[in-house]
């Protein structure tokens, strides 16, 4: 499909309409409270969560998307000049409040566009988007996925968010007498600090804004910005560091913990304590080493005042397989190319493709050529060319969505040869 007509998670000119899969900052890099450019497309919740992001911004933009249904809008080409129609589903994407996948179709054929993502195996929810996505492909072929590759990787295998959250609660009745400090987004995370509530029996501190957010989605009496009546505090992860855990602790015995699918810990060249990409294995003493190959991540602590859990609101590698597995799209395209452990999906995923093409081609030049790491140009980038199409066919689907990621023969060419730095990026 042609360029100028749709856009993803990406606010430039260009486009006739503008889709927001969920609100957290890397996908609204560029929207800003007096945007203007074409109606925006997003989820209710999203919807109602937007003045406060974007204070000032015209609400008389936004169109609001029901999960589960077909809608349509009306395009103009703009090569012929003739009008088009294309349809589109959201589907829970069970990452935040308000996250959805895009399922497009049209003259061009059919793409699924998932943004960020979390489909559990035992996840009700995602047991109900595989449904709905089911049922939304029985008579279509998906030809293009844009898929959520944070951690397109086998060395990340981490439990459910259920187990995770019951690791978090470990640890916190493991100290009794500490003060509890939970490093979270201003978005995201809310069923576990929920669960820990629910269990303990007790507020959770968490910042002004934070509780305005809870407010908003519906949570009035578990979350409290008084400290004397709670140990537990949820705190900005950007504020979570051992600097700040120290000064805590002059004060009263506290420790912290960092619900992340990313492992944290490692010195830095300075010597100060700070949190990057090593794994820690043990729930109860700091460990000294770290596992970075292979098996699956579980709970650790790291310094005497920091725990790691592995909770995350992305799919872990096993997860991403069956996914694709269960969609078998002809091509794939990763959206994330700023993670410590990218990796361009065909590598891995191009045998998954329902049918022998240029992605296979790619993916067997890729496992003979033993690269690691793949080039793509823009983190986050929303729908583009189609990047491969089949050999020995006429290019049946055009490019339709505004993107940075083109895929020129020289960078293809590149890809046999050679791995690219990616630059590094702490997913949740």
């Amino acid at each position: 499909m042609e360029s100028g007509m749709i856009s993803v998670d990406r606010w430039s000119r260009g486009s006739q309409v503008y889709f927001l899969t969920h609100l957290h900052a890397d996908h609204v890099r560029g929207l800003t409270p007096n945007w203007t450019r074409g109606p925006l497309y997003c989820s209710r919740i999203t919807a109602k969560l937007f003045p406060i992001k974007f204070p000032g911004f015209d609400l008389s933009l936004l169109r609001i998307v029901e999960i589960g249904h077909w809608h349509s809008v009306s395009l103009l080409s703009p090569s012929s000049g003739s009008s088009t129609t294309v349809y589109f589903m959201a589907i829970d994407a069970h990452h935040c409040p308000g996250a959805m996948m895009y399922l497009f179709r049209g003259e061009f054929g059919c793409t699924l566009y998932t943004g960020d993502f979390r489909w559990e195996r035992t996840s009700e929810r995602a047991q109900n988007g595989r449904t709905m996505l089911l049922n939304a492909l029985k008579d279509l072929q998906l030809d293009m996925l844009y898929l959520d590759n944070t951690y397109c990787n086998p060395t990340y295998s981490f439990p459910s968010r259920e187990v995770a959250a019951r690791q978090v609660l470990s640890i916190i009745s493991s100290h009794p007498n500490h003060d509890i400090v939970i490093a979270v987004d201003t978005l995201g995370k809310e069923n576990l600090l929920l669960y820990i509530s629910r269990v303990l029996k007790t507020k959770i501190w968490v910042w002004p804004e934070r509780l305005q957010i809870m407010h908003l989605l519906g949570f009035h009496d578990i979350f409290t910005t008084k400290t004397s009546v709670t140990r537990i505090r949820a705190v900005p992860r950007y504020s979570f560091n051992i600097e700040t855990l120290e000064g805590l602790n002059a004060i009263c015995p506290t420790i912290g913990i960092m619900p992340s699918g990313l492992p944290w810990a490692q010195k830095s060249a300075r010597g100060k304590d700070n949190f990057s990409s090593t794994w820690h294995t043990d729930i109860t003493t700091p460990i000294s080493t770290s596992k970075t190959n292979g098996g699956s991540l579980t709970a650790g602590s790291y310094d005497k005042y920091i725990y790691t859990v592995p909770y995350s609101d992305h799919s872990c590698f096993p997860e991403l397989q069956k996914f694709v597995e269960f969609l078998k799209p002809i091509n794939i395209k990763g959206i994330v190319s700023s993670s410590t452990s990218y990796v361009e999906p065909l590598y891995h995923f191009g045998h998954l493709c329902r049918t022998q093409q240029a992605s296979e081609f790619l993916f067997q030049k890729l496992r003979s050529k033993g690269c690691e790491k793949v080039e793509v140009i823009h983190a986050k980038s929303p729908f583009g060319d189609t990047g491969i199409v089949p050999l020995g066919r006429e290019r049946r689907i055009r490019q339709i969505f505004s993107t940075g990621n083109h895929v020129s023969r020289v960078r293809l060419l590149r890809r046999e040869r050679q791995g690219v730095k990616i630059v590094d990026r702490d997913p949740d």
